[in-house]
């Protein structure tokens, strides 16, 4: 494209292509696609958002396209490239200013030269680097700003790439570049403290906010440069200075909060982001590189205790400070490279003495006392925000307390912080939590606020360290005297302690609890979950039922008086609670105590599938709780067995929806749907046409690839043990259509899983299953002769063959024959390599049901009158006494008869009562399969009796003449 006669219509499209208008904005669009390949289409793009006259919104959509045609066509190897000319031209034209006026389009810009640095630097664009530093100095605020921008995203994006050669190349690019951004940085900084030493009133509060802008994007560049640009910071004088100026100055931004703010408030939100991207870099530089932050580790835990610790940090840290200090200082103590299980005399390693001496210096028992009391007695307080919180908002009370919230929320952190604390110095600070409770529980009840949060509080403190605690408290009798009271005490406030007691003693199920107060707890829960009592408590009631249930030690006879009420109490829950995580949690308790009752919840299904279907109905919108409705049913099927027939009408269009690819929640739902259809069949006493029907959404599952395949061969298998005929009838040309399509680009366990459903059909239908699979039967020997190099594909492969031979052994005669004729080749000799291949590939075949197989249909052959049999006679011979050998034992009543182990006796087919549909069925199937109903031994025999009938007695003897004396031994001790 020339961009003098394209660039007006280029400019014009894009013009329209920023339409309101759908009827000008779709064909604009499909133009701009069109000439994304076209060559000079990026040259007149970069012209266009590089005039500054043009309109904002038009300069914003070409540098969008210009960007997405980096991702796509910058790279030498990309289909419709950018030539190499050309993108010279580009990356000449992105440097040459930076003076873009408008932040969004400069943030744009600087991003896309970092995707092409990515690409192109150092090696085809050695000017940018030097350029970019050059630009970071000039006497201009504007380019000065956009050019560390660009340099910021540059390096970000370097910084990324994790191949040798380019962590080599930008560990000399941050050896090369780090002083001078650092002396940056600092000179910023120190423009900008002299500011507003000397500003008052009069401060110019722009050049202020320039300065700290630009300070702040230097050190987001300090912080990839430090992390990623040395292996070891501490060997290089620079990174080691930067830290030690970096805890100076970060204490100089946080006592400056209150002048700024005298100043202006916008200078208070810079000072936070500065401040939030410094405790970054503290906690990424210890991280990354612990050896080289040993040196400053006790001004890092001074600067810690200093403001998280005391009144002084309260007005001056905000609450992502506090969480960012506070992580800081518990990956300081849990880090690997701080510690040692030696005493400090036998350690070797300086750097680990150095840091025992450190830690043991500053973390004194009176240090840790006072933090553990300040933490319980200061942060683990909820403020009346918090309560003001669980009132207007409960649900979102409790989840706020839930998952990593602790990443960014005070209360969490703190606990967290507390509980690695705890761990580390259990010693020390169990006395000191034991004095709390002991103080807390001396205290009368009451409804005074100040005593409620104190004793919320310890409670929590003890719940957290209930692993730690095991030895110290006999919570069995602190459960019986103190917290059952504790769960009937009236009155509004006590609501805090009655939601602390329950989540108390959830802590403490797993850890200490008498079996026999189980019966006292599951009737406190119930208590806590009747109508009147507050959300919160309601909540966390039932999350202490799950713990309860989930327990290793639950027993369900001890449950089943609770079983019902339980379910009641938690509907009217799950009716009452609006926010779909919460709705999620309520079916998650449910769901539990669903597949822990197993068959007991036959009685109190009815409730169940009266609610779900509405609850389903609700949450259309809400994929999330429909995986957990989902999840649910799979549970309830379980359970209800036979009985899931009533449930039909729910379960099948739940099925449908979340299998049916067709929909968009499929995205969602597909594994709780597949795993609710599996089991559904299993549990199904007939088909039904319904049933049936669904299948019509498998073949486009199949399409979709290996992802679920496991879970839709298990759902074709269970359809195949419900109704074969059926099954077949309506879908064995899908079936076919849809496997031929899966193997033929598949990986050999996928290929081996699609091979089960090939031979389960045989096994059923021992005639039928051939012709129906017939036109995958020629690649199948195909890859016999070949050798298949993979010896689970081999084995499954003379699996197939085998059950034709010895099942239907009409089919194979002809279909060798027509096979031969296919591939023009001879059939004796077609057969020959075939039988060849059975002798030297059955050591593939670890399975002894398979090998038995194999071993059954080589027998099968030895009566047959045919000249290439009747040659390998021996040899079939060999391979029969090798699995007699795999599948006989010495009978218990007769110790010198052999017995075939794999033959089914009368135990094999007892009935558990666990057993469902799915698996009688199974059983069924595996009764009539010749492996397990056939004995190898008197198969042999017989089929060595009909060979004197068919070959003579004279005849026979000779052939047994040809086998090797050892093997004809055997074989009568096999046989005797």
């Amino acid at each position: 494209m020339n961009a003098e006669t394209a660039g007006p219509v280029v400019l014009d499209t894009l013009q329209r292509a920023c339409s309101q208008s759908t009827e000008v904005l779709k064909p604009a669009e499909a133009q701009l696609k069109e000439w994304e390949t076209k060559p000079g289409f990026y040259s007149i793009l970069a012209s266009i958002f590089s005039n500054h006259s043009i309109d904002v919104n038009v300069r914003w959509l070409a540098v969008l396209y210009f960007k997405n045609g980096v991702d796509r066509y910058w790279r030498k190897n990309a289909p419709n490239a950018i030539s190499e000319a050309e993108k010279i031209l580009l990356r000449q034209q992105l440097i040459t200013n930076f003076n873009e006026p408008v932040n969004q389009i400069a943030t744009q810009l600087s991003v896309l030269i970092g995707k092409i640095a990515r690409v192109d630097c150092p090696r085809n664009w050695t000017e940018l680097i030097p350029v970019l530093l050059d630009a970071v100095q000039i006497d201009d605020a504007l380019l000065q700003q956009r050019a560390l921008l660009t340099f910021y995203h540059v390096i970000k994006t370097l910084a990324s790439k994790r191949l040798v050669t380019d962590r080599k190349l930008f560990e000399e690019l941050a050896g090369n570049t780090f002083g001078f951004v650092m002396k940056l940085w600092d000179n910023q900084l120190t423009h900008y403290f002299h500011m507003m030493q000397s500003g008052g009133t009069s401060c110019d509060v722009q050049a202020m906010t320039r300065y700290m802008d630009r300070s702040l994007l230097a050190l987001k560049v300090l912080r990839k440069l430090y992390v990623f640009g040395f292996r070891e910071p501490g060997h290089f004088e620079d990174p080691m200075n930067f830290i030690r100026l970096l805890l100076e100055r970060c204490r100089v931004i946080l006592e400056a909060k209150n002048q700024m703010s005298q100043i202006n408030e916008m200078l208070v939100e810079q000072r936070e982001k500065c401040l939030v991207t410094l405790t970054k870099l503290l906690l990424d530089a210890q991280e990354y590189h612990p050896l080289s932050f040993i040196h400053y580790l006790q001004p890092t835990l001074d600067l810690i205790v200093q403001y998280n610790f005391t009144n002084r940090g309260k007005d001056l840290l905000s609450e992502r400070l506090h969480v960012n200090f506070f992580v800081l200082m518990k990956n300081i103590i849990r880090c690997d490279k701080y510690r040692t299980s030696k005493p400090i005399e036998e350690v070797q390693n300086p750097a680990r003495i150095q840091v025992i001496k450190i830690k043991q210096e500053f973390f004194t028992p009176d240090v840790l006392k006072e933090i553990c009391h300040i933490l319980v007695n200061q942060y683990f307080l909820y403020t009346m925000d918090d309560l003001a919180e669980w009132d207007s908002n409960p649900e979102d009370f409790v989840s706020a307390e839930t998952g990593d919230s602790w990443k960014y929320s005070l209360r969490p952190c703190t606990e967290v912080f507390y509980l690695t604390l705890f761990k580390e110095y259990r010693e020390i600070l169990t006395p000191v939590v034991m004095s709390m409770v002991h103080e807390i529980n001396d205290v009368a009840n009451s409804e005074d606020l100040t005593i409620l949060l104190r004793k919320d509080a310890v409670y929590n403190a003890v719940g957290l360290a209930s692993y730690d605690l095991f030895d110290e408290i006999n919570f069995d009798e602190w459960f019986t005297s103190k917290l059952i009271p504790e769960l009937h005490q009236a009155g509004p406030m006590n609501r805090l302690i009655r939601r602390r007691v329950i989540w108390l003693i959830g802590e403490w199920i797993n850890v200490k609890l008498a079996p026999n107060l189980r019966p006292l707890l599951y009737e406190n829960i119930l208590e806590l979950l009747k109508d009147g009592e507050d959300r919160v408590v309601h909540i966390q009631a039932a999350n202490t039922l799950r713990l309860a249930i989930d327990d290793f030690e639950f027993s369900i006879d001890s449950f089943l008086p609770y079983l019902e009420s339980s379910f009641s109490l938690l509907f009217n829950l799950l009716k009452e609670v609006v926010e779909c995580e919460t709705k999620m949690q309520i079916l998650h308790v449910m769901s539990f105590i669903i597949q822990r009752a197993d068959k007991e919840i036959k009685p109190h299904a009815e409730h169940l599938l009266r609610y779900l279907p509405m609850l389903w109905d609700a949450a259309a919108e809400h994929n999330m709780l429909r995986c957990a409705i989902l999840s649910t049913l799979v549970n309830l099927v379980q359970g209800l067995g036979t009985l899931c027939v009533n449930a039909y009408n729910f379960l099948f269009p739940g099925i449908q929806l979340s299998t049916d690819v067709t929909q968009e929640p499929h995205i969602y739902l597909m594994e709780d749907g597949l795993e609710l259809w599996r089991t559904t069949l299993h549990n199904s006493p007939i088909i039904t046409p319904g049933l049936l029907a669904l299948y019509k959404n498998m073949p486009a599952l199949l399409d979709l690839g290996t992802e679920h395949l496991h879970t839709c061969l298990k759902i074709i298998e269970s359809y195949l043990f419900l109704a074969p005929k059926e099954f077949l009838q309506d879908y064995s040309t899908s079936l076919v259509t849809s496997i031929s399509s899966l193997i033929s680009d598949m990986r050999v366990e996928g290929i081996a899983m699609v091979m089960k459903v090939v031979e389960l059909v045989l096994r059923i239908f021992p005639v039928e299953g051939a012709q129906i699979f017939k036109s995958m039967l020629p690649g199948i020997v195909k890859n016999i002769l070949q050798g298949e190099s993979y010896p689970v594909l081999m084995a499954a492969y003379l699996s197939i063959v085998s059950r034709i031979i010895l099942q239907n052994s009409e089919f194979f005669w002809l279909f060798i024959d027509e096979f031969s004729r296919e591939i023009q080749a001879d059939t004796h000799q077609v057969l020959g390599s075939l039988l060849d291949m059975v002798y030297e590939r059955i050591d593939n075949i670890t399975q002894p049901e398979r090998r038995k197989l194999v071993g059954l249909a080589c027998a099968s052959l030895l009566p047959c009158n045919n000249s290439v049999v009747v040659e390998k006679f021996g040899a079939n011979v060999n391979l029969c006494v090798e699995i007699l050998h795999d599948v006989c034992r010495l009978s218990d009543e007769d110790s010198s008869s052999h017995i075939d182990c794999l033959v089914f006796s009368e135990e094999d087919l007892q009935e558990d009562e666990s057993d469902t549909e799915h698996d009688k069925r199974k059983r069924q199937v595996n009764l009539h399969d010749p492996v397990h109903s056939i004995s190898m031994k008197d198969f042999v025999n017989s089929q060595l009796a009909q060979c004197q009938q068919v070959f003579g007695a004279q005849n026979f003897q000779h052939q047994m003449s040809l086998v090797d004396s050892e093997i004809t031994h055997q074989l009568k001790f096999l046989l005797r």
